[in-house]
């Protein structure tokens, strides 16, 4: 999703007309001798501008409120793998104890979500031995069952465990009652993961005196919007626009947020204790509630394959995208090109005719396994300001790529009140009916137009108020170093 063209977006003119919109600065005409100089701005960098993730994955919305609050649906079906027993091994009726932390809410308690007259499906851990069950009694306050077995010889030669061991897999399969008896007694509540982020205030400025707005100075340019023409002195203001307009995607990328120290140190206090909460970007969504690869880029097919079949275990999201920083997509080409028999080799990575005027396309855009992976470079895990070029060490920090689902998701938006479609990602800005904090900017101060006469300065002012959400962060996957 493109950005809109806002009021103080600096326009080359195609003339050399001394326009509100097209001026610059960086001039010195104090030298005695005026060198011979090029009209037009050479480019060196190229388009230094990183901003393009968001756009393209995400869109924008408006929310009233400090506070974003969602709920994501949790799983149907329910599996505990943390789960101990002291029956002996040919014991026919054994009482399990469930130890898996964070168990979902099915009951108005928090108990277990196992009932008596459900039939369980029961596996040791190392794979030794396993049995069928139905349960026969719950001890919801210990979060313990008892079940009889279906098959003779209980765990056979697997060895009983401690009452605190976690050495047995259970999951529900199905029910079973004699005839005349009573109907499943309890029942179950969804399974809601209620989420949330704030937004956060971002700002910048830029100012130029009012004597130096006196003196016109040309420099022809090619900005990195693809517009061209002249500028005058306001060039850095333009500059200030373009570094804005990066920064309202890089922090919704980078954002935490703010914490409470571990250890507090006398007289000193860290963000939180100073007033500012941070928000939740996607790099730190996505290492908290999503699936991370980490150790090094995967480079041969048997390490997708394990991320594939981390991927049939959450949504299973038919198209994804990579955004990759270079040497990842290197990693990527080079796996593709081992599986043709020639590629080894460098000689073939396709169908060519192989005749002498081809250029060998030694690249891909993507894939298929299982499902279909696109790959982009992402300019700001490359760019050597940002997060190009970075320490690769294990550990160190460094994200070599992040994989994003395509297509949205239904959630219930607390807001509104209602289901609603919302991309994966997708960015929410303040704004009412009488103020729009997505994009804000005005100019003090009395000159360029502004009418404060106390300052002889024209000050552009930028602002912005905004909170990326990340929704099903469990079909992401981040790369880590």
């Amino acid at each position: 999703m493109a950005l809109t063209a806002f009021d103080l977006g600096l326009q080359p003119s195609a003339q050399q007309v001394p326009l509100s919109t097209n001026y610059i600065t960086n001039f010195n005409f104090l030298n005695q001798y005026l060198p011979d100089t090029y009209e037009k701005e050479f480019e060196r960098y190229g388009n230094r501008t990183i901003s393009s993730f968001l756009r393209m994955v995400g869109a924008e919305m408006p929310s009233n409120s400090d506070l974003i609050k969602w709920a994501e649906q949790g799983r149907l079906h329910i599996k505990y793998t943390q789960c101990g027993t002291t029956a002996a091994n040919a014991d026919s009726i054994a009482t399990f104890q469930v130890n898996d932390t964070g168990i979902p809410a099915f009951t108005a308690n928090n108990a277990i979500a196992i009932r008596v007259g459900q039939t369980l499906f029961i596996q040791k851990n190392d794979g030794s031995a396993s049995n069928k069950a139905i349960v026969t009694a719950v001890d919801e306050a210990n979060n313990q069952f008892t079940c009889a077995f279906y098959e003779a010889g209980g765990f056979g030669g697997a060895s009983g465990g401690a009452l605190a061991d976690t050495n047995f897999t259970v999951f529900i399969y199905g029910s079973e009652f004699k005839k005349g008896e009573a109907g499943m007694q309890g029942s179950l509540e969804a399974d809601d993961t209620i989420l949330s982020n704030n937004p956060i205030i971002l700002k910048d400025t830029y100012s130029v005196n009012g004597s130096d707005m006196a003196q016109i100075g040309w420099v022809e340019v090619t900005t990195e919007n693809g517009a061209s023409g002249y500028l005058w002195y306001l060039k850095s203001e333009h500059e200030t626009r373009l570094r804005f307009d990066d920064y309202l995607e890089t922090a919704m990328v980078e954002a935490v947020p703010a914490v409470a120290p571990t250890t507090p140190v006398a007289g000193q206090s860290n963000a939180q204790q100073a007033g500012f909460m941070g928000s939740e970007g996607v790099f730190h969504a996505v290492n908290t509630r999503g699936n991370v690869y980490a150790g090094g880029n995967p480079t041969v097919l048997a390490d997708f394959d394990t991320i594939i079949q981390r991927l049939d275990k959450q949504g299973s999201i038919e198209e994804n995208v990579l955004f990759i920083n270079r040497q990842f997509s290197f990693d990527i080409d080079d796996m593709l090109a081992a599986q043709n028999s020639y590629g080894a080799g460098g000689t073939s990575y396709g169908l060519f005719d192989n005749d002498e005027e081809m250029a060998l396309n030694l690249g891909f855009s993507g894939f298929r396994r299982g499902y279909d992976f696109y790959k982009t470079d992402w300019k700001y895990l490359n760019d050597p300001t940002f997060r190009g070029g970075l320490s690769t060490v294990a550990g160190s920090g460094t994200i070599n790529g992040l994989l994003v689902p395509a297509g949205s998701t239904t959630v219930y938006d607390q807001i509104l009140g209602k289901n609603a479609k919302r991309p994966f990602l997708h960015v929410r800005y303040r704004a009412s009916e009488t103020e729009d904090r997505r994009y804000k900017t005005w100019i003090t101060g009395s000159a360029g137009g502004a009418m404060n006469p106390d300052v002889d300065k024209m000050q552009v002012n930028y602002l912005s108020e905004r909170a990326v959400c990340v929704m099903g962060a469990n079909n992401f996957v981040i790369f880590n170093a």
